[in-house]
């Protein structure tokens, strides 16, 4: 069967804040030694497995010029311009839909665009697998990840204790984001993985659940599929979308549906969800700082210290991030990087909209 993908490209990256803004989110940004932004890394890595005229790539219609410039090869009309944010339940219908114009039915691989992963070969290889289990019938197949630390920043995945379909294992039930203890728990227990936000499956599977679960977004996705296919695409997306809920495709669909499996996925995968990824992505030097740009150090130890253009000098400074842009910089404690997010807050309630 075709393999098509849809990698979702419409989110805002705020804890990257200032270099990832609202013009320049996360997804677009190189924070690998390459040199590479992370929506590039994603299209690559899928590449030995989708033709390029079939990866499809759904984003805020804001970040088109972006689209343009980093993945110039990709096909316009496999862009798919969201006029507002909607989730990922409307994204991924609309995205079958458009999907649908081309192929009667096709594997759909559905991947996030800002998450870095470090063995390639074992990444595709599960793809593979989670794509010969979406074959073989109506099924629903999501990428788990094996945990390795109690992590309380991700959803889990609760897996049946026997394989049910080659390393497929039937999903019990998607648990939310747990306190550290249930955390241990749930890494001591070993049935459990990390929810990844990576799926595959026949449209034809999806878009049952779709008029079954959320038949008001299934009737919207197929005013947009008749759209897309009559030329009056952009114009319906423009009008639907914003009427479609705003819900998660594991709250809308997922977490309701029958025939749902997991694979463990064990490729180095990265989330990057905040300034401290960059410690797993990037080689510390031998004080343990990670340092790009203009920097010098004295006495400094466990810092992550960006510099664009003047010099950034620290003296007896340890375990802060300091990220310096042309118009704002950031100073924070490591243990702190979760609140980068109410600094945007504060700029918002002050309309200094400017360093947004």
């Amino acid at each position: 069967m075709k393999k098509t993908a849809l990698i979702m490209a419409g989110g805002r990256g705020e804890r990257f804040w200032p270099r990832s803004r609202k013009q320049l989110p996360k997804q677009f940004l190189s924070l690998t030694d390459d040199g590479k932004t992370m929506i590039q890394l994603t299209v690559e890595r899928i590449l030995p497995l989708v033709e390029q005229e079939d990866i499809y790539i759904a984003t805020n219609r804001d970040y088109l010029p972006l689209i343009r410039e980093q993945l110039p090869l990709i096909p316009e009309s496999n862009i798919l311009l969201e006029p507002v944010g909607r989730n990922t339940a409307p994204c991924i219908a609309a995205g079958a839909a458009l999907i649908r114009t081309k192929y009667e039915d096709a594997l759909m691989m559905v991947l996030p665009s800002d998450h870095l992963i470090r063995y390639n070969g074992m990444f595709q290889t599960t793809l593979k697998e989670a794509c010969e289990v979406a074959e073989k019938g109506d099924n629903l197949v999501t990428i788990g990840i094996t945990p390795d630390h109690p992590e309380t920043g991700y959803g889990y995945i609760r897996f049946a204790g026997e394989s049910a379909q080659g390393r497929a294992f039937a999903v019990d039930s998607f648990v939310e984001k747990p306190t550290l203890e249930k955390a241990k728990e749930y890494l001591a227990s070993n049935d459990y993985l990390w929810n990844s936000g990576m799926f595959v499956w026949k449209i034809s599977s999806v878009m049952k659940r779709f008029r079954e679960l959320m038949p008001e977004v299934y009737e919207g996705a197929k005013q947009l599929q008749e759209a897309f296919a009559n030329g009056s695409g952009e114009e319906t997306l423009q009008k639907i979308f914003p009427m479609f809920p705003s819900i998660s495709i594991d709250y809308g669909i997922m977490e309701k549906s029958q025939n749902i499996y997991t694979i463990p996925g064990a490729f180095g995968w990265d989330d990057v969800g905040s300034w401290l990824a960059v410690e797993r992505i990037r080689q510390s030097n031998e004080s343990g700082n990670i340092v790009s740009g203009n920097v010098i150090t004295i006495d400094t130890r466990n810092c992550i210290i960006q510099a664009q253009g003047k010099l950034i000098a620290t003296v007896g400074l340890k375990d802060l991030v300091i990220v310096d842009t042309e118009d704002a910089t950031l100073i924070c404690d490591k243990a702190s990087t979760g609140d980068i997010k109410k600094v945007l807050e504060n700029l918002r309630i002050c309309n200094r909209n400017e360093y947004l």
